[in-house]
């Protein structure tokens, strides 16, 4: 059978996609800037159908709408990354949240929640019939081997990117046509901090160096450091506007990649326009699944990878965390700690956490001598590497708890520096 016979069999309304879910149902569906929300809507229309149905997804840019309290008993919220939209609803038992490292998603999905429904956002099929998704290929892939029923909502507006996002029409049970721009991730004017932050990161980096990059204020500022830099390469879970320019610069070219030669390599896609008309069609930005993209094992395959993280707090023992203030989920563990130990793996590698020194507009020191009770550890201490602040880099790999201290407080905000020399001398019974 032709593929546009295919593909026009199983393009259906909205509706007609949706009377296939079952109460009772687990469904999974992208997230982030692929997130089928006009499909999403049509299903929460129709919430008094259904019963006892979970969601399962990462980070939302916009509303969290499973989280409404109309919803409860027709539909419940399972995330791996808490967005702002669902904290509270997290926080307070009304939605769940599970915790694991991101490259681990593809097999709890498969393994432990065992969805039945795949919800995915697609660009429109090209002359060979298959269709893209776009800027997210994450966990979202592999849902499309096992789920019972796999529904597309095809927008115009997704990026038709390479790799292992292209997708036959055969893959699929059902299209919706909905077409609607995908939400945007905008940058915001960077802040002499964060400024500071980026040139001390970018002291770290040398020519031909691969890296990893989020999104945010700090990767653009590490970004706007790295102009003069040659022969980078790009192996990232995500990547945000920052990096648009760098690639067409060629300063960003993957020529001295180990794998994936001459190809910037990306589980997802986190920006705006500008970066989503960067990548669609782009036969040099390959979009990978996560397992693949942050397996530890495959990031040490290159060499000289600089993963860059960041952190709400660091003890004095070099602790991170990342992912909670007390028992409030804030966001999720995401590709930290896969990336850290995969740069560490990594020949020449080195992992960086950097953050601001304060946080509550520099009332509150983010270097700390113990983390606040109730928090989780992200990436305990023997992972850490490099910690960056704007006041400097301090060095932990290696070093006794005695010189970790003294390097974080060195490089923690003057107003907090006296109180954690106190901490120090009084738990160390030396002077600082």
């Amino acid at each position: 059978m032709d593929w546009k016979e295919i593909y026009n069999k199983r393009l259906v309304t909205p509706e007609e996609a949706i009377s296939h879910i079952h109460s009772g149902d687990k469904i999974v569906t992208s997230f982030g800037c692929c997130e089928p929300i006009g499909l999403e809507k049509v299903l929460a229309d129709h919430y008094e159908d259904y019963h006892d149905v979970q969601i399962s997804n990462m980070l939302l840019i916009g509303d969290t709408i499973w989280v409404h309290d109309k919803y409860k008993g027709h539909f419940s919220y399972n995330s791996f990354f808490a967005s702002k939209s669902s904290r509270k609803a997290i926080s307070c038992g009304d939605a769940d949240f599970t915790t694991c490292y991101f490259y681990e998603i593809p097999t709890v999905l498969r393994e432990v929640i065992k969805p039945r429904v795949s919800i995915v956002s697609v660009c429109p099929p090209d002359e060979y019939g298959y269709v893209s998704l776009g800027t997210n290929v994450d966990y979202i892939e592999s849902t499309l081997s096992y789920c019972d029923l796999k529904i597309a909502q095809v927008n115009k507006y997704v990026p038709r990117t390479h790799g292992k996002a292209l997708k036959h029409v055969s893959e699929f049970d059902f299209f919706v046509n909905i077409d609607e721009p995908l939400p945007e991730v905008p940058s915001a004017p960077l802040t002499d901090v964060e400024k500071a932050i980026g040139k001390n990161c970018a002291s770290l980096i040398n020519d031909g160096d691969c890296l990893q990059l989020g999104i945010g204020g700090i990767p653009n500022a590490i970004c706007e450091e790295l102009k003069d830099k040659k022969d980078l390469g790009l192996h990232s879970e995500m990547v945000g506007d920052g990096v648009v320019d760098l690639i067409k610069s060629g300063v960003i070219n993957n020529t001295r990649k180990n794998t994936h030669v001459g190809k910037t390599v990306l589980g997802f896609a986190f920006g705006t326009k500008k970066l989503f008309d960067f990548i669609d069609d782009n036969p040099n930005v390959e979009m990978y699944p996560i397992e693949e993209v942050n397996h530890p094992i495959e990031i040490a395959k290159n060499d000289n990878v600089i993963s860059i993280n960041s952190c709400i707090q660091v003890d004095l023992q070099g602790q991170v965390v990342s992912d909670t203030v007390g028992l409030n989920q804030i966001s999720g563990v995401g590709g930290q700690v896969d990336f850290v130990r995969g740069a560490t793996m990594s020949r020449g590698g080195k992992s960086i956490i950097a953050m601001p020194s304060t946080a509550k507009h520099g009332t509150v020191s983010k270097i700390v001598p113990t983390i606040t009770e109730n928090s989780a550890i992200t990436t305990p201490r023997n992972d850490v590497n490099y910690i960056v602040t704007e006041y400097g880099v301090a060095k932990l790999k290696g070093q006794t708890l005695k010189n970790r201290a003294r390097a974080l407080i060195n490089i923690a905000h003057p107003n907090f520096r006296e109180e954690l020399i106190k901490t120090f001398e009084e738990r160390f019974d030396e002077k600082f």
